[in-house]
């Protein structure tokens, strides 16, 4: 699943997304930015 569903929540609960998870530790945590997450989001390949 792409994550679609980090910004139907963050708008539901009003809660800014701060970190979004690339992997499944700890060190795969990166900082939020929207433009980089709506393209990746969108990207078809």
């Amino acid at each position: 699943a792409k994550g679609g569903i980090t910004l139907a929540i963050a708008n539901e609960l009003g809660i800014p997304v701060k970190l979004i998870g690339v992997g499944e530790g700890l060190e795969d945590l990166r900082p939020f930015d929207p433009t980089d997450f709506a393209t990746a989001l969108l990207d078809e390949t």
